[in-house]
């Protein structure tokens, strides 16, 4: 008598079932190859591996990302190089007003018509600040007083750190201002006083008195506690002279003729700088004739008032401070081209003494552009390298090995037609019993 197992029934067949699950396994696995060969891909969907699937997904947003990205410094690296062309040109045309006012040195000259020349090449200046700009962008005038006007953010890359929080860095450019436009404090400004002052003089808030005595007395004001300290734009200081008579200084007539409006990124440094200069360009001309006095930077942040040493009435300098308002106006950095008058000796004398430092302005404002263009420009040759470097971990991770993919294909084309051979025959088996009814 035959065992269990060897027994035959044509209710169960148990060869034709074990072929047909061969059979469904062998088409699983030649979908998934067949979907692999039109894809292209061994992970096309998280079903395929999730774990791969979905760092994959996160490194396509990346590149999606630094492709946004590498637009962003097209952008910016045209823009910058519209200004740097524009700082370069403005250059150009300093120099030659350094030769006109070099020119007018000589006395065998015609002063008037050379002055005609320094005011056309002056519009010229303006005309080429006005027209350097960008899709709107200018970044040669910083004459706004809003917080953060005084340059522009470039996207540079996003960085995705190890706990998966994602970060954009940006590469910050600051305006380089070249406008010729005069500051003005305006007429609706009070001037601050007592602890409201940003600004401490020689214990009275921010004024002293220097006397006519021969014994060059001097005085210092300090701007802010230290040379960094950043100053909001549109923030104005002025330094008025009054009780003047005899040999001392002339009196200022009102709050702009020695003043200083910083822009957006000043410092208290640069505006320290600002107003000596304004204050040294104001006495050169209204001086007495035996009265000097200078206006020294000291440690960045302090004002110094030097050598007076004339005598007469005392006088007394106040250096005062006004907050931001609408009535101010900030004044471009080469505004003191428009003080530039050679048809007098001491004019050219003046002129000649000024001109370097405007040079110097614009030449410094040009290679400021120049090295943020090359910043810029290698990042940008970062950013598609560090693209395509993506892309090609993403290949590995998903794509699928097509010789391998090829080769798999014929083998499970063969055993699948081998798997219907084997339930072919297996169905045939239980047809062999009715011979044993006849």
């Amino acid at each position: 008598m035959k065992g269990a197992l060897d027994m035959s029934s044509i209710l169960t067949n148990t060869g034709a079932m074990t072929a047909l699950q061969t059979l469904k396994m062998v088409n699983r696995s030649l979908t998934d190859t067949q979907g692999m060969i039109s894809t292209g891909k061994r992970v096309a969907t998280a079903k395929d591996n999730s774990a791969v699937w979905a760092i994959s997904k996160a490194m396509e947003s990346d590149v999606a990302g630094f492709k946004r990205i590498s637009d962003s410094l097209s952008l910016g690296q045209a823009t910058i190089d519209v200004a740097r062309k524009g700082a370069e040109t403005v250059t150009a045309l300093l120099t030659q007003v350094k030769e006109k006012v070099v020119a007018s040195q000589e006395e065998n000259v015609d002063r008037n018509k050379i002055q005609t020349d320094i005011d056309a090449l002056r519009d010229q200046i303006a005309a080429v600040v006005g027209a350097s700009q960008f899709n709107g962008q200018y970044l040669l005038e910083n004459t706004e007083q809003t917080a953060n006007s005084g340059g522009i953010n470039v996207l540079a890359s996003i960085d995705r750190s190890s706990d998966g929080t994602v970060a954009s860095t940006d590469i910050r450019v600051n305006k380089q201002d070249l406008g010729t436009g005069a500051s003005s404090i305006g007429a609706s400004l009070t001037s601050l006083t007592g602890a409201n002052n940003d600004i401490a003089g020689d214990g009275d808030a921010a004024a002293f008195v220097m006397t006519g005595a021969a014994t060059a007395p001097t005085g210092t004001t300090t701007f802010g506690s230290a040379s960094t300290d950043s100053v909001a734009a549109g923030t104005a200081f002025s330094i008025s002279i009054t009780g003047t008579a005899g040999n001392g200084l002339a009196a200022t007539t009102d709050r702009n003729d020695i003043s200083y409006v910083a822009r957006d990124g000043d410092t208290m440094a640069d505006v320290v700088a600002g107003l000596a200069q304004s204050f040294n360009s104001y006495a050169a001309d209204d001086l007495g004739t035996d009265t000097t006095v200078n206006a020294v930077v000291q440690n960045g942040n302090e004002i110094a008032f030097t050598g007076h040493d004339g005598t007469g009435d005392n006088f007394s300098l106040t250096v005062n401070q006004y907050d931001p308002d609408a009535s101010t106006t900030i004044g471009g950095r080469l505004s003191a081209l428009a003080d530039v008058d050679v048809t007098t000796q001491s004019g050219t004398d003046s002129a000649l003494a000024a001109i370097d430092g405007l040079i110097d302005i614009a030449i410094d404002s040009a290679a400021a552009f120049g090295s943020a263009q090359m910043r810029i420009e290698t990042q940008s040759n970062f950013v598609s390298g560090l693209t395509d470097a993506l892309k090609s971990g993403i290949g590995t991770l998903v794509d699928a090995d097509m010789e391998e993919t090829s080769a798999r294909l014929q083998a499970l084309q063969v055993q699948q037609q081998l798997s219907i051979q084997a339930m072919s025959i297996a169905n045939q088996a239980p047809q062999s019993l009715l011979s044993l009814f006849r």
